[in-house]
Order: C-alpha cells, then sequence, then structure tokens
C-alpha cells in the first residue's frame, strides 16, 4: 500500500495535476503506514498477522 501511494502521488505530482490521485496517494501511505507500524509491534488485523 505504502510503495502504491507513493506511486500514486508521483504520477499525479508530474504527469496528470489532478489532485484526485494525490488525496488517493496520501490515504493509501497513511493506511500502509499504519499497518506496517502495528505489524512490528506482532498485532494481528483481521485474518491476517503480516501485510506485505
Amino acid at each position: 500500500m505504502l510503495a502504491l501511494g507513493i506511486i500514486l502521488l508521483l504520477l499525479d505530482m508530474f504527469l496528470l495535476e489532478t489532485g484526485v490521485l494525490a488525496t488517493v496517494g496520501w490515504i493509501l501511505i497513511v493506511v500502509g503506514a499504519i499497518l506496517i507500524v502495528l505489524g512490528a509491534l506482532n498485532r494481528s488485523i483481521g485474518p491476517r498477522r503480516y501485510y506485505f
């Protein structure tokens, strides 16, 4: 999720400049960072223990 968010931000910055992809990119970055932190703390989220 984190990588996809960064890719969407870069696409919006350099190619499309619409703003919609930037918003979706920021949301994916925040959710990905939260999942990484919770996974590092050995907390299971839903049925999965790790989200790669």
